[in-house]
């Protein structure tokens, strides 16, 4: 079932956060001006159909290539703008969408001050896909899209639906198993099935907790202490659900992987940060904090 009334009640705890998460970054325009990027290399591969090993992203760089030249990509949704505007640099013809419209104002800034093409669009996904008349060559969806989704099964049937035959799905997500536990790394949020969690203390300041992690282009002190007026509305889809909604939409997965480290967000408050701005535990027995896949709309 789609609750778009519940989708506008995190729209308002978005428009809160995002100031805050943004007044941490010190230059990110200069920083993207220059040839920085945000995104990591896990989601590289994936794009690229490349082994889950290696530094492509260094390597990209480094040679000024842009391997996504071409292709027409829907990074959705799209927060800021700071990913897909990294897309965009490797060469992709990028649309971003959100539903906030605050974050859709900061990726159209970022996009004229970079003088880095994009193209940004407020809409609820469940609104904005079906009236869609463009197809796409890939769907970007990462960390943390998911669980502001309602009915994923509604969502992937319209994403298959803006997909050109041969489109492709590239998503990379926090892990269903290590979102159930809570900030005292006690099990407590449920798994899977689209059930509904009321956040009381709404979207939060992640982005101060992750430091450098989230913001390469230097981390500033900025907004201190930030506490979000508003609840949000969070859905817990699990591993199944997530692979099952898009077999039901006719997708065809070509790659799952899981990842035993967190990139940027400091998910739990005991994960240390490890080179390439990852999170992971200290030491012991690692659970898998990212699952991954790329599935294929068939020809």
């Amino acid at each position: 079932m789609i609750r778009r009334d519940l989708h506008q009640q995190n729209r308002l705890a978005w428009d809160a956060a995002t100031p805050a998460h943004s007044s941490h970054k010190r230059d990110e325009a200069g920083f993207l001006r220059d040839g920085g990027t945000t995104l990591f290399d896990d989601e590289v591969h994936l794009l690229l159909g490349t082994g889950p090993e290696g530094h492509v992203l260094e390597d990209i760089l480094k040679s000024g290539a842009r391997p996504l030249s071409g292709l027409r990509l829907l990074h959705a949704p799209c927060n800021a703008g700071q990913d897909t505007l990294s897309l965009a640099q490797l060469g992709a013809d990028v649309t971003g969408v959100d539903i906030s419209p605050t974050a859709i104002a900061a990726a159209q800034t970022l996009a004229e001050e970079t003088g880095i093409p994009a193209r940004f669009v407020v809409g609820d996904l469940y609104d904005w896909l079906p009236a869609c008349e463009v197809q796409f060559d890939v769907v970007f969806m990462t960390y943390g899209a998911l669980i502001w989704m309602s009915d994923i099964d509604a969502l992937f049937a319209a994403i298959a639906r803006v997909l050109r035959p041969g489109g492709r799905l590239v998503g990379l997500e926090f892990h269903p198993l290590a979102m159930m536990f809570d900030e005292h790394g006690k099990l407590f949020y449920p798994y899977s099935g689209g059930a509904h969690v009321v956040g009381e203390t709404g979207v939060g300041d992640y982005v101060a907790a992750s430091g450098t992690a989230l913001a390469p282009s230097g981390f500033v002190e900025g907004q201190v202490g930030f506490k979000n007026p508003h609840a949000t509305h969070e859905f817990s889809w699990g591993v199944a659900d997530i692979l099952g909604a898009q077999l039901r939409a006719g997708l065809v997965l070509e790659v799952v992987r899981e990842y035993p480290y967190a990139n940027g967000c400091k998910i739990w408050p005991d994960l240390v940060e490890q080179p390439g701005r990852r999170y992971a535990p200290a030491g012991g027995a690692v659970p898998p904090l990212m699952l991954g896949w790329s599935s294929r709309r068939p020809e």
